[in-house]
């Protein structure tokens, strides 16, 4: 056992696929939690269990990085509180109000937005094949959002849920794009600092929501759903995809992040049994492959 764990945490590609595969199972658990917990609740209690479980193993680098933590404080308060803890509040608000296979290809307008992030904030040069992979993807995107009816964004607008989607992407994107800002702290220390921060912004939402409406304790579904929130896109997807970035790099490794609209869609389907229409199918390849010529085009700038 020792030995597959070893072979498995020295390989790369073996991890940068566990990685979205798990995060992926994300979308499929929040809408499993749907009628089972509150999403504002059930964002809370992850953030603050991970948070207490993860503080007896970084304790000791969280000494260590103490002097960096205090002088960084802000910056990784903002990463939490915003990016982990906004994405993750809106996506499970999102999926009381759409399917699982519409939020998995919704995640992968992230690039996207990180690449407009890179252009307006950071002046870096556009190609314009970049420009056209980025319509392409938006379009995709549309194409998804509105059933395969793109023109009628403007007279209906999106689905609730799919709106609410998108704005999480905006708070995750930003969450990645500021990790250029993250100061060089053990990653034991850096999850469990976000973690707690997360946490913290979530208590007025969930208090709010339990002001509304009285809390019903939930099933054993509901508890297996946190469960697997906590151990699978939360602990170990963040430690293999950490694990295969200190690998390959980070230019490589995020390309493997294009799997997770493909695990969430495969995973919702095959378990809570959401039909993949035509339109999911066009979206997604429009999305991947948008996204595969501007990360081409940025490759030879």
């Amino acid at each position: 056992m020792r030995s597959l764990a070893k072979v498995v945490f020295g390989n790369a590609y073996i991890l940068l696929i566990i990685a979205p595969l798990f995060w992926g199972g994300n979308a499929v658990a929040g809408r499993f939690a749907v009628g089972e917990w509150q999403p504002f609740t059930i964002t809370s209690l992850r953030w603050l269990s991970v948070a207490v479980l993860l503080l007896p193993f970084a304790w000791k680098p969280l000494k260590q990085d103490w002097p960096l933590i205090k002088k960084h404080w802000l910056t990784l308060f903002l990463l939490g509180s915003l990016g982990m803890s906004g994405f993750s509040l809106l996506m499970y608000w999102a999926l009381n109000y759409t399917t699982a296979i519409n939020v998995s290809i919704e995640q992968a307008s992230m690039p996207v937005l990180i690449m407009l992030a890179n252009f307006f904030i950071l002046s870096q040069r556009v190609r314009a094949l970049q420009i056209v992979g980025l319509f392409i993807s938006v379009f995709g995107v549309l194409v998804t959002t509105t059933a395969g009816e793109p023109t009628t964004f403007f007279t209906k607008g999106l689905n609730k849920g799919d709106a609410i989607m998108l704005v999480a992407c905006v708070f995750y994107a930003g969450y990645t794009f500021g990790l250029r800002w993250r100061p060089n702290i053990h990653w034991l220390s850096f999850l469990c600092i976000i973690s707690a921060s997360a946490f913290v912004m979530t208590i007025p939402f969930a208090g709010w929501e339990l002001s509304q409406q009285a809390f019903v304790m939930p099933g054993i579904k509901g508890w297996m759903v946190l469960v697997y929130l906590l151990i699978f896109p939360t602990l170990i997807s963040q430690l293999s995809h950490a694990r295969g970035v200190e690998l390959i790099g980070s230019n490589r490794a995020s390309l493997f992040l294009n799997l997770v609209p493909i695990f969430g869609s495969l995973l919702a389907v095959l378990i809570l049994g959401e039909a993949f229409r035509w339109y999911h199918f066009l979206g997604l390849t429009m999305v991947l492959a948008g996204i595969g010529m501007a990360e081409r085009a940025a490759d030879k700038s």
